[in-house]
C-alpha cells in the first residue's frame, strides 16, 4: 500500500485518460493519492476531483510562479475552499528563483502571505523550493512551531533535510531518486529518519526509471519505494507501511 503525496491529476495532460490514470494508481497498490492546487483553477479542479473518487484528496494554494496574481481576494476564495473536508493542506507554495515566471519580491509576498493564512486556519503546507533554499529555510525559520508540513520534491543536501525535520517538516522524495546521477537525494533518502520521509511522483513531471522521457502517473511511484528500500537496505514493504502512515498523519488522511 502506497500513497502518492504530490500529484497534479487535474492537469490538461490526464484529460483523455484519467479514470484508466487511477485505474491503474489502484491496481498497483496506490491507495491514496494528493492531487495539488498551484492557483486559484488548479485548486477548483483539485478539490473537484477529491470530491468525485473518495481515495483523492485536494490542496490549494499558488505556486510561485503565479504569485504575480495573489491578492486578498483569491486568498479569501481559496481559504472557502480550504475548509472543505477533502482539502488536506495549503500548497503548493514557496519560491522559485529559477524560472522566475513572477518576481521574486512577489514570490515573497505571496508565500509568506500563505504562510500565515495556511498557520491560522491550522493546515500543513507543501513548500516548493527551486534556486532558493536559504530564502525559504529562513522565511520557515522564522515560523518554527506555528506551521509545519511537507518539503515538496527535495533538492538540498542531508544537513538541510535534517534542519527542515528539527523544525517539523517532511521530507519528500521524488522519482529523481532513481536517476543515476542523483547522488545528493539518494544520499538523503538513504539517511533521514523514515519516519519523516514521504514518497511523491509529481506526475505529469519526473518520471522515475525506468520511465523516465514518459509522462509520470501515481501508479510508477512504485518505481520511487523500491529504489528507497534498497538504499536503505530494508524490504519494500517496510517503506510503503512507515511512507503511508507519515502521509496519513500529516495530512489526516482517513484509513482506506
Amino acid at each position: 500500500m502506497l500513497i502518492d503525496t504530490h500529484a497534479h491529476l487535474e492537469m490538461s495532460d490526464y484529460d483523455e485518460d484519467r479514470d484508466d490514470v487511477l485505474r491503474r494508481a489502484l491496481e498497483g497498490g496506490v491507495r491514496q493519492i494528493v492531487t495539488i492546487g498551484i492557483d486559484r483553477l488548479s485548486s477548483h479542479k483539485s478539490l473537484k476531483l477529491a470530491k468525485t473518487y473518495d481515495f483523492l484528496f485536494a490542496t490549494v494554494g499558488y505556486h510561485p510562479h503565479n504569485a504575480k496574481n495573489v491578492d486578498v481576494q483569491v486568498l479569501d476564495e481559496l481559504a472557502r475552499l480550504a475548509a472543505e473536508p477533502e482539502t488536506v493542506a495549503w500548497g503548493e507554495i514557496g519560491l522559485d528563483f529559477y524560472r522566475r515566471h513572477s518576481p521574486p519580491a512577489q514570490q515573497i509576498d505571496a508565500f509568506e502571505s500563505q504562510l500565515d493564512l495556511a498557520s491560522s486556519l491550522n493546515m500543513p503546507v507543501i513548500i516548493h523550493s527551486r534556486e532558493a533554499n536559504s530564502d525559504v529555510f529562513e522565511i520557515l525559520k522564522k515560523r518554527k512551531g506555528k506551521v509545519e508540513g511537507v518539503i515538496h520534491c527535495f533538492s538540498g543536501d542531508v544537513n538541510l533535510a535534517f534542519s527542515y525535520i528539527d523544525m517539523g517538516y517532511y521530507i519528500s522524495i521524488p522519482g529523481t531518486v532513481t536517476y543515476k546521477k542523483a547522488s545528493l537525494v539518494q544520499e538523503v533518502a538513504a539517511h533521514i529518519p523514515l519516519e519523516r520521509l514521504l514518497l511523491e511522483t509529481d506526475a505529469p513531471f519526473l518520471a522515475p526509471v525506468p520511465k523516465r522521457g514518459k509522462r509520470n502517473e501515481p501508479a510508477f511511484i512504485v518505481h520511487t519505494a523500491e529504489k528507497i528500500a534498497q538504499l536503505r537496505h530494508l524490504d519494500f514493504e517496510a517503506i510503503a507501511r512507515q511512507t503511508t502512515e507519515n502521509a496519513r498523519k500529516i495530512f489526516s488522511l482517513p484509513v482506506l
